[in-house]
């Protein structure tokens, strides 16, 4: 089939080249001329593990094209794709849907023929029936149908998700949208890869009702590290054993400064703006961003903690800044609330990332770059991981504890074992965690408290 893709952003890119790869001819369309000359160079905008080859494999055999001509584009494609940016709108928190409705405009414009246009972007519940009104005023003689199809990609391991997806959710409200949005996935049968067909309306709701979930699990399991911190119990352990029961799974059950990232929260946030225009509330989704954004500040006292509640003059050296490892993403990151709030406690941040630095220049000031993550370590006074990158977990313990000017680790992904932290001669601290070996001096002796003991008579551990 002919395809085209308006937004060559991380959703757009991602679909058109996989796209692409499954044997259609796609056309990847975006107004800003300096991304679409760079793609064509085969320089990647965003960092996404195995993009580059797909794309370079793709562009080689004439099946992924650039532009930034929509109109000529979109001319004779059986389907156009709608991934441009949904973000959080200023002052409301609804979702910014301007982009969506500009791309409708110029795609009803331009079209010559039958066609299905399929949004792909994060949208609230209606979204489709506006785009096909305007499609309609604009062009009431075309013959067009109006599909939903959210994207469920996870940054860092979205080619594997769009490859290989739990489900395709698909809402249409007429038989041709359906076919030619089964034919376009039709490559992927032979994985077994469900095609959950439902209304319109449906489909833009299960974006939004998923990542609302989601945020709900790691925001739960992130409460609880702080109870097994308080009661003496290990939260990884306790995650392995609810994460058993098959009702409630593993996935998303790793205690943590909080989430981030591109959808989970202006998803969220969306999510409770479009219930409140219903008169429905959603207490538990907006408790949920409330404790989100509460802990990400909690997680800079827990450094200022670590360093006997005072940090100012000192350097704290960051390990991680982007929401999560295998993506340059600094939207909404963890890293942002906890630097920032260092900072005003009058620490000097050294930081140093894999892949977000570029990134996290636009949204953070005051910080030293460090090029790897042993000169970050020289000399800080403690070091904070953030993010869960493999090059950290590869970090010898002794060698940060003899980097180190002061020997504190602050581990707020969980990535090392307390007892070997301790026994390398580092002050260690982490999430959710009650381990002899990485207590105090102070409390080395200490047994965790028994049941019924009244907790605030018993001294709390460091982690």
């Amino acid at each position: 089939m002919r395809i085209a893709v308006v937004g060559s952003g991380y959703v757009g890119l991602v679909s058109g080249a996989c796209l692409a790869d499954f044997g259609h001819t796609v056309i990847c369309i975006d107004k800003d001329a300096g991304k679409i000359e760079r793609l064509e160079q085969g320089i990647m905008p965003i960092f996404e593990p195995g993009l580059a080859e797909l794309v370079a494999k793709n562009r080689r055999d004439n099946r992924l094209f650039f532009s930034t001509d929509l109109e000529a584009s979109v001319k004779g494609v059986e389907a156009v794709f709608i991934a441009v940016g949904t973000p959080s709108r200023r002052g409301d928190g609804h979702a910014d849907l301007q982009y969506v409705f500009d791309a409708t405009r110029e795609i009803a414009r331009a079209l010559d023929g039958p066609c299905v246009v399929i949004t792909k972007s994060t949208v609230p519940v209606g979204t489709g029936d506006e785009v096909e009104r305007i499609l309609k005023e604009e062009r009431p003689e075309l013959e067009v149908s109006v599909v939903s199809n959210p994207e469920f990609l996870r940054e860092g391991a979205a080619i594997n998700d769009f490859k290989r997806p739990d489900r395709i959710v698909v809402g249409a409200e007429d038989q041709r949208g359906r076919d030619v949005l089964a034919a376009i996935y039709r490559p992927l049968y032979l994985n077994q890869a469900p095609l959950v067909f439902t209304g319109r309306r449906t489909s833009e709701l299960i974006k939004y009702a998923a990542n609302a979930f989601l945020a709900t699990k790691i925001t739960f399991i992130n409460e609880m590290a702080d109870l097994c911190e308080a009661v003496g119990a290990n939260v990884q352990e306790v995650a392995r054993g609810i994460g058993l029961d098959n009702r409630i799974g593993s996935k998303f059950l790793h205690a943590g400064p909080g989430y981030g990232g591109s959808c989970f929260p202006k998803d969220t946030l969306a999510l409770i703006r479009t219930a409140n225009d219903h008169a429905v509330p959603l207490s538990i989704v907006e408790s949920v961003v409330t404790a989100n954004d509460k802990r990400k500040r909690a997680m800079a006292r827990r450094v200022i903690t670590a360093l006997d509640g005072n940090v100012r003059g000192k350097t704290i050296a960051i390990l991680g800044l982007t929401f999560k490892p295998n993506t340059d993403d600094m939207r909404d990151a963890p890293s942002i609330a906890v630097i920032q709030a260092l900072q005003d406690a009058g620490a000097r941040i050294r930081a140093y990332d894999p892949e977000g630095v570029e990134q996290a220049r636009h949204v953070l000031t005051g910080i030293d770059y460090a090029p790897s993550a042993l000169a970050c370590l020289d000399g800080a006074d403690a070091a904070c991981i953030i993010t869960e990158w493999d090059e950290f977990r590869a970090l010898d313990l002794k060698d940060i504890a003899r980097r180190l000017g002061a020997p504190i680790l602050i581990d707020l992904r969980n990535i090392f074992r307390p007892e070997e932290a301790t026994a390398a001669g580092l002050a260690y601290s982490s999430i959710g965690r009650w381990a002899a070996g990485a207590r105090d001096a102070a409390s080395l002796s200490a047994a965790p408290p028994p049941l019924g003991a009244p907790l605030a008579a018993t001294k709390k551990p460091g982690a």
